[in-house]
């Protein structure tokens, strides 16, 4: 096939990022007790090893990580701040929740809301989930329609809440998936909140209480999250998530018999990530891929590249097998604009594709004089008669 048919059908260049030999060997993943579990690359959402993900069960306290969501999602829009004072309703008394995981707050009684989402995140407050609820919603039930509304824009499929702590009703469903899903959420669009789920201990009304996440005191990891949860029909679960060196990765284990089983299983996925993957950047934004031909402009040849950042989840030590191939539709002609479309990259590891993205114009080019234009026609019309 000639350059110039090559060009016009679409030019696909072989880009091997670095040569390689052996491809990493990934054993199977652990077997787990869990009635469903999960484990996420946080930066590019892979799911890299999952049992029954989209099978729906209670949440339990787990929903309180969506109360804590649109909690700080109403405070970023200015709608309420954390030094309001919240008066605390005959509904969000403590009392009401004999038995549950409690802030212990006092009906009748002004709480500030910064206090109360301490209360909901670490204490796992069912008392601080309503009165959370109240101060934004005026109700739990209109507060459940915003979290409906954020579950389903973030893409929670399987998810319904009926309430703002998680106590039981047979509506009250989510998944695997769909709670790694929402700790994505968490880090990603509230990181400043975020921060709280790792705090180890909470004191109010001159009551302390420890985070129920005992993962956060493992010294052999770097846990900063995120929520565990307990009802009788759902058992014992825990979402978790962990940083080692520039990967963090997201577990989910739902449905196990007991504290010890929900940290050690979510312990297990996050090791079993770490040691036999990675997340790579195989190129960086602004780094040149190809320099192309361009036709009637000030310069002849225009860089191309990405324009933004690209992470692949790769087989830990398997980053030197990665190649780029891209494709170029037609002939480039001027002038061209910085960050315009030229074509397309796909990112291949042993012949399977597993990204695509973008290739766009790293540099703008003006059209050339007429005098340039011109004998470019004439080496155009001449490369096409070589070519035919």
């Amino acid at each position: 096939m000639s350059i110039l048919t090559t060009n016009l059908r679409g030019l696909f260049v072989l880009l091997s990022l670095s040569a390689g030999s052996l491809l990493a060997i990934i054993p199977k993943a652990p077997e787990m007790s869990g009635n469903a579990y999960v484990l996420m690359d946080y930066d590019t959402g892979q799911i890299l090893v999952a049992k029954n993900a989209n099978q729906q069960v209670p949440p339990s306290s787990l929903t309180k990580m969506m109360t804590s969501y649109v909690l700080s999602d109403e405070v970023s829009k200015g709608n309420v701040s954390y030094q309001d004072k919240v008066t605390i309703s005959k509904n969000a008394w403590a009392k009401n929740f004999p038995g549950s995981s409690l802030m212990f707050i006092e009906v009748d009684t002004e709480v500030l809301l910064e206090d109360l989402k301490r209360g909901v995140i670490i204490s796992s407050g069912n008392d601080a989930s309503v009165a959370v609820a109240e101060h934004i919603a005026g109700s739990e039930q209109g507060f459940s329609e915003l979290m409906n509304y954020h579950a389903k824009t973030l893409g929670m499929k399987d998810t319904y809440f009926i309430n703002s702590n998680g106590l039981p009703d047979e509506n009250h469903v989510t998944t695997a998936y769909d709670m790694a899903i929402l700790a994505q959420a968490l880090i990603r669009d509230f990181p400043d909140d975020y921060e709280v789920y790792k705090e180890k201990e909470f004191t109010y009304n001159g009551i302390r209480q420890y985070n129920r996440n005992s993962l956060l005191w493992d010294r052999s990891m770097n846990v900063d999250g995120v929520k565990t949860g307990h009802t009788e029909a759902g058992g014992y679960s825990l979402v978790a998530s962990a940083t080692r060196d520039k990967m963090r990765l997201i577990s989910v284990v739902l449905g196990t018999n007991s504290k010890s089983a929900r940290k050690q299983q979510n312990k297990r996925l996050l090791n079993f990530g770490f040691r036999f993957y990675e997340t790579v950047e195989p190129v960086r934004p602004g780094q040149i891929l190809h320099s192309q031909r361009v036709w009637y402009g000030e310069k002849e040849k225009l860089s191309l590249g990405l324009d933004q950042t690209i992470l692949l989840t790769i087989p830990r030590g398997d980053g030197d097998k990665l190649k780029a191939t891209f494709r170029i539709e037609g002939q480039l002609e001027a002038p061209i604009v910085k960050g315009q479309k030229i074509g397309t990259v796909f990112f291949e590891l042993e012949g399977k594709k597993v990204a695509e993205l973008p290739l766009v114009a790293l540099e703008a080019i003006e059209e050339a004089g007429l005098w340039s234009q011109f004998t470019d026609y004439l080496s155009k019309t001449v490369d096409s008669w070589v070519n035919d």
